[in-house]
């Protein structure tokens, strides 16, 4: 008898200490039992040492959530560098329709511009100042073309030499220099330029 209650004595801690779960089924009958709860159950952990317990629908319910928002952030993450990198190649095409429109009025002005007058500003090789502003690479492109022609028409410039982004730039106002073959500097900032 003594050996029988020492042996439940040694077990009873065990016991104790193993996950009880309480179950409620689809009819309303609750059913306790140490092995999880069926798939469609209402179930709740029972910690038979501290005598609280857990709800482990609202638990998954929880981890559920949670996981979701995971998801919806990342596929947000995802569409916001697809839409950076949908811009950014977008504003390097326009840069090159710009450089291209240069080009042409170079080709097609063989006496009013050198050849290299307006060299096309390559994104992936800015220099340092071109770089600072490359966000608005199109509209610089633009402007270099537009304050060439407003150089020529000062009748002061025999020819274009050399188009640049001037170091006089600043956030609030970009500004062009134009190197004429006549020894004249034109400075020309964009709100003289428009938005032509």
């Amino acid at each position: 008898m003594k050996t029988t209650l020492l042996f439940l004595g040694l077990l009873l801690p065990l016991q104790l200490l193993a996950d009880v779960y309480k179950c409620t089924d689809a009819n309303g009958k609750k059913i306790y039992k140490a092995i999880p709860c069926a798939e469609g159950q209402s179930k709740v952990e029972l910690n038979v040492k501290t005598g609280g317990s857990t709800d482990l629908n609202a638990q998954e319910s929880q981890q559920a959530l949670s996981q979701q928002e995971q998801e919806a952030k990342a596929a947000q993450k995802k569409l916001q560098e697809e839409q950076a990198t949908q811009k950014l190649a977008q504003l390097k095409q326009s840069a090159m329709d710009e450089s291209a429109k240069n080009q042409f009025l170079i080709k097609n002005n063989p006496h009013k511009f050198s050849a290299f007058a307006i060299p096309p500003y390559k994104f992936d090789e800015l220099t340092p100042l071109v770089k600072t502003y490359q966000n608005r690479l199109p509209d610089i492109e633009r402007m270099r073309r537009k304050a060439a022609e407003r150089a020529l028409a000062t009748n002061q410039c025999g020819r274009v030499e050399s188009v640049e982004l001037s170091e006089k730039s600043t956030k609030d106002s970009l500004q062009i220099l134009v190197d004429c073959s006549t020894a004249k500097k034109f400075y020309v900032s964009e709100q003289e330029l428009g938005n032509n």
